[in-house]
């Protein structure tokens, strides 16, 4: 084999490059290789970032408004001042309060009848009731013919003020008033006269304030004379007693 030696081949012209000719070009490369790499990072595919993914789709054609709002005012508190309590009058009895036949002041009844004995029975009553009054028990005992229609606690006066005897009903008042001592007695039954004064068997009384007089007694012996009973019981008495209906009274 045959070795030759040849020479290198020259290199163009325009191929060779000083170091002065680099520095010229450097700048433009760099702007090249920048425009590269700028069309290349357009052209991939962009990957959504998670803050991107979380926002609601985009619709072409619609806007999503927010609706705005708005606080409604609150009502007005209107204070309405309570009326001042006027405390009403105290109960005063009077007159004009019943009718005529409602009540009859004791101490005007007219006329007196005579005195009789406690022992004396009384007489013209026809009927078959019977009240029974024992002052021992502060009872009180009603009866038609043979029969026990009533039996109520009672209380009869203080210091044996209430007589013992035989008497009878006199009148019957739907609530008589009691002057001597300002009170009023519902449901009277008028059996016997002491002095000027009349006693009988009544409701508890009522004092001109409304307050009931000798309420939780009933039992003891606490009246100026007269036989009480609870208002109820005497009720019941007053429509089943007569006038004439005798009225015994014991110790």
């Amino acid at each position: 084999m045959r070795i030759e030696n040849r020479p290198h081949p020259e290199v163009p012209q325009c191929m060779a490059l000083n170091a002065p000719s680099l520095m010229r070009l450097a700048p433009k490369i760099a702007l090249f290789l920048a425009l590269i790499t700028l069309a290349a990072c357009q052209a991939l595919p962009q990957t959504p970032s998670p803050a991107s993914a979380k926002q609601a789709p985009y619709r072409s054609g619609v806007v999503m408004l927010k609706p705005t709002y708005t606080a409604s005012p609150l009502p007005t508190l209107t204070f309405t001042p309570q009326p001042t309590l006027t405390p009403l009058p105290s109960q005063t009895p009077s007159a004009s309060v019943f009718s005529a036949t409602d009540f009859v002041i004791l101490e005007n009844l007219s006329p007196k009848p005579a005195f009789s004995s406690p022992l004396a029975p009384s007489t013209g009553y026809t009927g078959n009731k019977y009240i029974l009054v024992i002052i021992s028990e502060q009872h009180l005992y009603a009866y038609e013919g043979q029969t026990l229609v009533f039996s109520f606690v009672a209380s009869t006066g203080m210091g044996n003020s209430t007589r013992i005897g035989n008497f009878s009903v006199l009148e019957k008042i739907p609530n008589a008033y009691g002057a001597t001592w300002n009170i009023w007695m519902p449901y009277w039954l008028g059996i016997y006269w002491s002095g000027s004064l009349q006693n009988g068997i009544h409701a508890l009384p009522i004092l001109p304030n409304g307050a009931t007089l000798w309420a939780g007694y009933l039992g003891t012996p606490i009246s100026y004379g007269c036989v009480v009973l609870g208002t109820y019981e005497a009720q019941l008495l007053y429509n089943w007693a007569e006038v004439g209906t005798p009225v015994e009274i014991r110790r």
